[in-house]
């Protein structure tokens, strides 16, 4: 069994990013941003509003405050700024879902933030503590394999390990950064590959070339690459051809 998520309610403004109503047909969670890398009150109510129509879990996708680098920054925040950023980001989405008969299910950082805490034990530790503050039993989508993991299971939060179908890795598991050729992969046919891979154990190969097993409950497929939709179409075949059952962790 595995979930597929998607980050999805980016677009602000004027400013257009993705296609969520088409993802919401490929995906079992999604990762709504809340206002901090992207999204804005009108984009997270309709996205909300189409996610909780089709029965979609819904996840906070909560970033650093940082708007004009799309959340991509690393700010160097303390444990505790994060943790209040954390906590209004929640409860923004949460004012959305109760509006449509929702409700948060999860919590996921996006970007710089998703990247530093994998690795950060101060961080991961903050970001924990804000879900157990916020309560209701939230789950936290964390990279698999991060020592993340076991930060933010010790806190009493239920841990979703999370794989990319979509990103290159490097050799010890970690997302290959987004400055180097060939981190975001674009080609479905190499995303449905990889995704049922990741899904069912198998090896893919690193960016060193060297094999890499992932154990992972969630997949991932961003919605701001181009073509996302196709991506994730793809890894809904890819993964229904080796029958892999899908299905919302939460």
């Amino acid at each position: 069994m595995i979930d597929v998520n998607s980050d999805m309610g980016e677009s602000f403004g004027l400013y257009k990013m993705g296609d969520d109503e088409a993802l919401l047909g490929y995906v079992t969670s999604a990762n709504i941003a809340c206002g901090f890398h992207g999204g804005d009150p009108r984009t997270m109510d309709a996205t909300v509003a189409q996610a909780a129509t089709r029965k979609i879990a819904i996840g906070a996708h909560v970033s650093y405050p940082d708007l004009a680098g799309f959340g991509r920054r690393s700010l160097g925040v303390s444990a505790d700024e994060l943790i209040t950023d954390v906590l209004y980001q929640i409860g923004a989405l949460e004012a959305f879902c109760r509006r449509h008969g929702s409700a948060v299910r999860y919590v996921k950082a996006h970007g710089a933030l998703y990247n530093d805490l994998a690795d950060s034990e101060q961080l991961a530790a903050a970001f924990a503590d804000a879900i157990v503050a916020y309560g209701g039993d939230l789950a936290a989508l964390v990279l698999a394999g991060s020592p993340a993991v076991e930060v933010v299971s010790n806190k009493g939060v239920r841990v979703v390990r999370e794989g990319f179908a979509d990103r290159a890795y490097t050799a010890a598991g970690r997302l290959v950064s987004r400055k180097q050729s060939g981190a975001v992969i674009t080609d479905p046919a190499v995303v449905a590959e990889r995704g049922w891979r990741i899904a069912t154990g198998a090896e893919i190969e690193a960016t060193d070339g060297s094999s890499l097993v992932l154990e992972v409950d969630s997949l991932c497929v961003h919605g701001d690459t181009p073509g996302a939709v196709d991506l994730a179409r793809a890894l809904r075949d890819g993964l229904a051809s080796h029958s892999v059952p899908v299905a919302a962790f939460a």
